[in-house]
Order: structure tokens, then sequence, then C-alpha cells
């Protein structure tokens, strides 16, 4: 199912549009806030670890679509493309309730300078179900267990889409070892579950209301991803590469009596991921709604470029 925040439902007659913001039709939570960097440092566990040394050895690095073990739990992940040995990896992060196939052809464009990955994270895809309960730290654990075997010893780019965005800015303050450069495609609000109380009170009528109560059942893990997503503080990256791009076809508008604050907050929220990186830039991509690298991939595709020509160079530099 399409990332919520921003499907188009029939309602009398009208199409009204509907902000899930953040997560799936079928579930999935933006995201969420997490100070705690132990978890994330120790992820991956030593079977992650053999299994990513083995390939590096083998200089076998995962090549198509295949199923990898994490941790115990079977993992869809999907590689093309080598790229030079000094470019990150790009890795690829796709929005709630999306499989790895909606990134398909945005990563075989890419794959043609770079090598690029994109998983199904659990509850996603041909990705096992979450056994239990997901936060962002145990959603970053898996990350890193598959970084670890696609990625080989080269640092990488996360490229993420709705709730993969916020899932990448929540990742990349921990992992700075590893990343190297962020590109968030209309990222799911840092402040998402407060922008969506205050835009849509509980004094609302109306369509908004389904949507407001949908949408904090999704946050609170209750979709396939069993995430549960929590607002936090956007912590610094350092002085990595980060490109923020929003929407510039504002579908959340419809919403009768609350489109126009909900494209004020969305915009606001993008505007808060900035604090990101000293090198932070925002940008619009003027045709778009919510699917950016779909709506128009060249806007994308540049942007990833770009910052993983950066991060070579920032690599180079200190190399």
């Amino acid at each position: 199912m399409e990332d919520i925040v921003f499907r188009s439902i029939r309602s009398n007659g009208t199409a009204t549009a509907l902000v899930w913001l953040c997560c799936t039709a079928a579930g999935a939570g933006l995201v969420g806030c997490s100070d705690s960097s132990d978890s994330a440092d120790d992820s991956g566990g030593s079977e992650n670890k053999a299994a990513a040394q083995e390939r590096t050895a083998e200089k076998d690095l995962l090549t198509g679509t295949e199923k990898i073990d994490v941790d115990g739990q079977s993992v869809n992940v999907s590689c093309s493309g080598s790229g030079a040995a000094d470019r990150p990896v790009v890795v690829l992060l796709s929005g709630g309730g999306d499989d790895l196939t909606k990134l398909a052809g945005i990563q075989k464009t890419l794959s043609a300078k770079d090598r690029v990955c994109s998983y199904d994270r659990l509850g996603q895809g041909a990705s096992d179900k979450p056994d239990g309960p997901q936060t962002i730290e145990s959603t970053g654990e898996v990350l890193t267990g598959v970084i670890e075997q696609v990625a080989g010893d080269r640092p990488v780019v996360l490229a993420g889409h709705s709730l993969g965005g916020l899932i990448s800015a929540r990742y990349a303050p921990d992992h700075g070892d590893r990343v190297k450069g962020l590109v968030l495609m209309d990222a799911t609000s840092p402040t998402q579950n407060a922008d969506l109380a205050r835009e849509i009170p509980e004094t609302a009528t109306g369509p908004a209301v389904e949507l407001r109560d949908q949408t904090l059942a999704i946050l609170g893990g209750q979709g396939p991803e069993k995430l549960t997503v929590t607002d936090g503080e956007v912590r610094s990256a350092g002085d990595i590469p980060v490109e923020v791009i929003r929407h510039g076809k504002e579908y959340l508008a419809p919403v009768p009596e609350y489109g126009p604050g909900l494209e004020r907050a969305w915009l606001d929220g993008q505007r808060k991921w900035l604090a990101l990186s000293e090198r932070s830039e925002l940008s619009t991509a003027e045709n778009s709604e919510h699917y950016i690298y779909a709506d128009e991939p060249d806007v994308a595709v540049a942007a990833i470029r770009r910052v993983t020509s950066q991060a070579a160079e920032d690599a180079g530099a200190k190399g």
C-alpha cells in the first residue's frame, strides 16, 4: 500500500488528500527519536559481521535480489552496479508500506555510476514480519546488518523517502563511521505526532478525524512494521552533505479545513531536518507530490549523485 501520508481518497465524490503524515496505509511509522547509541553501535551481531567478512574476503558482494540473514531474520535485499572503489555505496530506504520494488526505477538509473542497494524492512515486502514491536533503534539494527553485508568496507550514503527518510536521519548521527551523506525525499517530520495533534485537534470533525486517528494508531505501532514512532529533537550528524527535498505540489491542501495547516506543518518539518548538518540544503521538487523519486526522478537522481560525489571528495581530502 502506498505511504498514506499522501494518498487520495474519494469522499462524497470529491478527491480528498489524506495525510498519514508519515506512515503507510498498511502501516509503518514515521519516526522517532532516540538518543541511544548503544544498541546501534552493537547492532549486527557476530553472525552479521561474519557474513560481511566472508563476502568482503571473497570480493563477492551481493548483486541482484536475494534474502540475507540479519540476526536470524530474513531480509530481502537488492543490489546493482559497482561504482568506483572510492565512492560510497548508496542505500535506498522506501516509505512506510512500500517495498523495494517501488525504488527499482531510480535504483537502475543510479547504478549506472554507483553501487546501489535497497531492502525491505521487517514487515515490508518479502522480508520476515517482525516478531514483536519495533523501535527506531531496532529498525536501525537491521539497517546496520544490511550495510555490513552489502557495502563491504565502503562508507554509505542513505537516501530515504518519507518514513525511510526519517529512519535515515535518526540513524546517521550514531553511525558517522559509515554514513557519509544523506538525501531526504519528503521525509516524515521529526515532530509528526505533535504536528498532527496541533493541526487536527480533538475538536475536529469530518474526514480529518479519521485521518488523525488512523495516523496516530500507526505511529503507535499498529501497522505491518509494528514500528512505534515518537517525536524527538534533530541530532547533528556532523558536517556531512545533506540534501532535503520537499514536494512542490500541495496535495495535502484539499483536506477540508485543515489542509493548508498540514502543508505548513509539513514544510516546517522539512526545515527542521536541516539541523542534521552544517552542510544541509533544502530544495523543492516543484512538479512533485509526495513520491518525488517517481514524479521527478531526475531531481532525486541528481541530488543523490551530488551527495555521493561530495562524500567521496570528503573522503579523498581526509585521506
